[in-house]
């Protein structure tokens, strides 16, 4: 249960720098006796006088306002300025005194995969006679969010803030920002199908609907296929279809953020790879279990293995793939069998084509991100760059240490000799690069139409 906060009087910097140069002010004129140095200090010693006294016994009576703030669910990184996605503040009943506003501050810690996480604070001014209010509570990527949102009270001119209320303290997963791409198939053929033992009766039932990737070919109806000029399928009532299990292995092993190992501590470079890489699996995922609702998903990670066999098994993981940290790198054995594995990883795992070997001769399907390379890109590879914008953090309210600025991520040399490999590239500015050839080109443009 939340306990109240404690009710004092806090100056803000302007009112600490008011206050001091007021007093010396008051100081100076009495010494030097002068009576209108005298009158204007007096004046501002008084003025912060009555708005003291009205903040404290106005904060007094809201000390138990209990505000609720509700973010959207599920809670998306970079979901921008649109109102849908801003979290609703509630309960902001009473009347406030002229000369002020009353404020609601969301302030905590975000942990987008470091230990000790970013400090952050966002907050907003209420309308006066506003019960709601929305507030553009926003993230750069991936994690978790620790925070307290709680109300206070402050003058129009900045001198005082007082807090009132019961604070709320919440914990978010926040989700990456999803990402599209080319749409990955699967032979259900290679799965694992239902044998049940049925009577013949049992298996003449059944019904028809167009043919989608991944059904039998054994159960595709020619006669009614040729008639209607498009692929018929029978699908059993019972659902007698073909089951599918596919292997997932994410592989988040990387730079560990940890005090006993300071030298191997993860960069915003690395934790934006490991954003990306789930960014991919979610769309892979979900994209695949569009297609055919029969598959099931055998995930395995670190920190543990799911299976996921339904859309609310499936949002159920991707809450908890948001708060995936970077683990020490680990030897990883895979399941026997025969079929392909589809592996999500990123350059931050150097044991990565260890663990390929020994895969072999299953089929591996690689799907990884790299840092963007300046020295070797194509252009299709530089349209492709997924970009973290440094000033993102500052705009969202974020604050992140210096140390972990510096880019200290190397391209990884991986493939699949028995499957396939796909690239994806990501990187980090500091402010979004600008194409001065395309502008000069198109400056050129105009120039010569002009003339002709």
């Amino acid at each position: 249960m939340a306990r109240p906060a404690k009710i004092r009087l806090v100056f803000t910097p302007i009112g600490c720098a008011v206050l001091i140069i007021t007093v010396i002010m008051l100081v100076r004129s009495l010494i030097n006796r002068n009576a209108y140095e005298i009158v204007l200090s007096s004046a501002a010693l008084f003025l912060l006088l009555v708005l003291g006294v009205i903040g404290l016994w106005k904060s007094r009576k809201l000390k138990l306002l209990e505000p609720g703030w509700k973010p959207p669910y599920p809670m998306i990184a970079n979901a921008g300025y649109d109102e849908q996605r801003h979290t609703l503040i509630t309960g902001l009943f009473g009347s406030i005194p002229l000369f002020f506003r009353l404020h609601f501050v969301i302030k905590g810690r975000f942990f987008p995969g470091s230990l000790k996480g970013f400090p952050m604070l966002v907050e907003t001014s209420v309308p006066r006679g506003d019960t709601s209010v929305k507030l553009p509570l926003d993230f750069p990527m991936a994690g978790i969010f620790q925070g307290n949102g709680f109300c206070q009270l402050r003058d129009i001119f900045g001198f005082f803030s007082f807090n009132c209320g019961l604070p709320q303290q919440k914990t978010i997963n926040v989700r990456s920002l999803p990402c599209f791409g080319r749409k990955t198939y699967i032979n259900a053929q290679t799965g694992a199908e239902d044998q049940r033992n049925k009577p013949a009766a049992d298996i003449e039932r059944y019904y028809m609907r167009e043919y989608t990737p991944g059904d039998r070919f054994r159960d595709i109806n020619w006669k009614s296929s040729e008639k209607l000029d498009n692929l018929i399928t029978r699908i059993s009532t019972d659902n007698q279809e073909k089951v599918s299990r596919i292997e997932v292995y994410f592989r988040n092993f990387g730079p560990v953020d940890s005090d006993n190992n300071r030298e191997r501590r993860s960069s915003l470079d690395a934790l934006w790879l490991l954003d990306r890489a789930k960014a991919r699996l979610s769309y892979f995922l979900r994209s695949l279990m569009e297609q055919n609702s029969s598959f099931i998903f055998d995930v395995r990670a670190a920190e543990g293995s799911w299976e996921i066999q339904n859309l609310n098994e499936l949002d159920a993981f991707l809450e908890e793939l948001a708060g995936l940290t970077f683990s020490s790198p680990q030897n990883e054995t895979t399941q026997t069998g025969a079929g392909e594995i589809f592996v999500f990883s990123t350059a931050c795992d150097t044991i990565l084509p260890f663990f390929i070997s020994a895969c072999n001769p299953r089929p591996v399907s690689l799907f990884l991100v790299q840092p963007a390379r300046q020295g070797s890109k194509t252009k299709e590879q530089r349209e492709e760059i997924e970009t973290l914008l440094i000033g993102d953090f500052l705009q969202k309210g974020c604050v992140p240490s210096l140390r972990m600025l510096r880019k200290n991520t190397k391209w990884l040399n991986a493939n699949s000799s028995n499957g396939r490999v796909e690239m994806f590239y990501a990187d980090t500015a500091f402010i979004r690069r600008i194409k001065f050839n395309t502008l000069k080109l198109q400056a050129a443009g105009r120039h010569t139409e002009s003339r002709l």
